[in-house]
């Protein structure tokens, strides 16, 4: 299967749901993606593809991110890192703050876990306006990593996060859709 039938799998079975959280909102619940092994195994080999060969552990972004980061793993013999929520972590753990709409929140990832300059593929689920996965990157980037990409399922139109990343990293989304 190639990356436009990943993509076309991620069309076909995210389900949009209007007013959620707030109003207003068009969420996009791709949990019908995950549940479809058949979709699930096509989409993580459509968004490895292009990083292929180049990348040691990949790295998901909380929560969804950890599906597709462990999904990508398996599939290329790869290790795994999680991007937490603050205060998820025990131990040492390397901190980063980023801006949204309504605040500020922060992410961790416990240092050491790869040798320094492994090169780590970033994967979540959505890419809006780019803050948790800039902030992803930049972490990473503190634990001693080379981030070589994120690859993302969806990435919603005229919000920003493309151009947000790009000049730091490659971006490979399997589609797109409108904020």
């Amino acid at each position: 299967m190639t990356a436009s039938d990943a993509a076309a799998l991620v069309d076909r079975l995210t389900a949009v749901v209007p007013d959620f959280p707030t109003p207003g909102i068009l969420f996009r619940d791709v949990t019908p993606v995950f549940a479809d092994a058949e979709a699930f195994s096509t989409v993580c080999a459509g968004l490895a593809e292009p990083f292929e060969g180049g990348f040691t552990a990949v790295a998901g972004i909380e929560a969804r991110g950890f599906a597709l980061a462990g999904g990508i793993a398996a599939q290329t013999g790869t290790g795994v890192l999680t991007v937490r929520k603050a205060g998820k972590l025990p131990g040492e753990v390397l901190k980063e703050s980023y801006s949204l709409e309504y605040g500020e929140a922060s992410i961790e990832l416990r240092p050491g876990q790869l040798p320094k300059g492994s090169r780590v593929l970033v994967a979540d689920d959505v890419l809006a306006t780019g803050g948790t996965a800039e902030a992803s990157i930049t972490l990473l980037e503190r634990a001693g990593y080379e981030v070589v990409g994120i690859a993302v399922l969806l990435e919603l139109d005229g919000l920003g996060g493309r151009d947000r990343l790009a000049s730091r990293v490659p971006v490979h989304a399997l589609g797109s859709a409108p904020a």
